[in-house]
């Protein structure tokens, strides 16, 4: 993806409350060996490029005053409740530097396993996203896990699930295989009217 920022000049609070006023969002591009650089962006522009998945997972396309260059988003800080974005933060990136991002997962299939069509059973997705490095080049929009294999009392780990070329995950601690997803069988209900004659037996061979 690519988008267009330009040159900041004046920073300071009250620089950026007027910059805001005027539909431009203030931000900094730092990394790489270059000095930290003040931009603004379209806030529109920005507004809707963050809804996009694309824009949080991707190497980025940034073009200021007719250069190009290769940014990862790093940092959103959004009015606590207005539809507005206070600040924006980009790192360049070197393509022959490895890179640490979280990578969103894409579940397919589920609805086609035997868990979810004949058993009954319920999906639970417990992560939506995964640590990763990798070199620029190889940095996946996101990941696929294909659930349609599940039956019920099966789980889905992170050792299960083939990552492309060159993308390798990260772990903390003991947590090396944690699980992505899980099958939750169907509630059993017991009736009511089953139970009731065992329980009035019993009491009535109390009284005796």
């Amino acid at each position: 993806m690519n988008f267009v920022a330009f040159e900041r000049a004046k920073q300071g609070t009250g620089a950026s409350r007027r910059l805001r006023n005027s539909g431009r969002t203030p931000g900094i591009v730092y990394g790489g060996s270059a000095e930290p650089q003040a931009i603004e962006v379209d806030h529109n522009a920005l507004w809707h490029a963050l809804k996009k998945e694309a824009f949080h997972s991707s190497v980025l396309d940034m073009e200021v005053a007719g250069q190009t260059s290769k940014v990862l988003l790093r940092d959103v800080q959004y009015h606590p409740y207005k539809q507005l974005v206070l600040h924006v933060d980009f790192q360049r990136v070197d393509a022959k530097t490895k890179l640490h991002m979280k990578v969103p997962v894409h579940y397919v299939g589920a609805e086609e396993s035997v868990a979810v069509k004949t058993e009954n059973c319920t999906i639970n997705t417990v992560v939506n996203e995964l640590d990763v490095t990798c070199m620029p080049s190889d940095l996946p929009e996101f990941i696929t896990v294909d659930l349609s294999g599940l039956k019920k009392g099966m789980a889905v780990h992170l050792k299960d699930v083939k990552l492309p070329r060159g993308v390798n995950a990260v772990t903390r601690g003991s947590q090396n295989n944690p699980t992505l997803v899980s099958v939750v069988p169907p509630l059993v209900i017991v009736e009511a009217a089953a139970v009731a004659p065992v329980a009035e037996a019993k009491g009535k061979g109390k009284k005796k």
